[in-house]
């Protein structure tokens, strides 16, 4: 039997989900959390047949979190249910360790196929998702590396990945907020990035984060 854990933060969202899983009669039960926390602490203390996860939660961006439930229970398949049509997050989706990526506008037979797949082992997309990755993938260039951060700027672009305000980063360095988003500006400058969710999907690609 197949057990769920659900990981989305808008309870309207989750209960329209539970509705479509209710459908399969191999699945077992559905643990809801809302925030990355949340997810975290259940898995500390229950164990599930796969994990679907939302990219955009309250207190942790769901990267992070997938990243974080690879490096802890890296047997554990994740399937992303998301909001974002963009193929980049589905690339970083898959290269951190996901067994899917699946937009939340797809129909409720696809959900179930997914999930399906994914627990007998396999992986997930969509046939246009895959064609559209690979456009992407021709296209991409690379980015500056981190290398070119002086060392208190890659302290600074660590503690904003790790979810730390200016106010709190300031804080800990004895420095002023105002120094705090200079140095952001100049991390994003040099790394050719357009904000921290940017940064936080590069840190990820670049194994630059503590781990949990």
């Amino acid at each position: 039997m197949i057990k769920i854990l659900l990981v989305d933060d808008h309870p309207i969202v989750r209960e329209g989900i539970i509705k479509i899983l209710n459908r399969e009669a191999g699945i077992d039960s559905v643990v809801e959390a809302e925030t990355s926390k949340d997810a975290l602490a259940i898995l500390r203390n229950s164990s599930f047949s796969i994990v679907i996860l939302d990219i955009s939660l309250p207190d942790k961006s769901g990267l992070l979190t997938l990243d974080q439930i690879k490096q802890c229970y890296p047997a554990l398949p994740v399937l992303i249910l998301s909001m974002y049509p963009e193929e980049e997050y589905a690339i970083q989706s898959l290269k951190l360790g996901a067994s899917g990526y699946l937009n939340k506008k797809a129909l409720p037979d696809e959900l179930l196929k997914a999930i399906r797949r994914i627990v007998a082992g396999g992986k997930y997309i969509t046939e246009i998702l895959a064609e559209n990755i690979a456009n992407v993938l021709d296209k991409r260039s690379d980015k500056l590396h981190f290398k070119n951060l002086t060392k208190r700027e890659f302290h600074v672009m660590d503690m904003i990945v790790s979810g730390k305000t200016p106010k709190e980063i300031a804080g800990i360095l004895s420095l002023s907020v105002r120094t705090i988003n200079t140095y952001r500006i100049n991390i994003l400058h040099k790394l050719n990035l357009r904000g921290n969710a940017e940064l936080v999907r590069y840190a990820i690609e670049n194994n630059l984060f503590s781990k949990c």
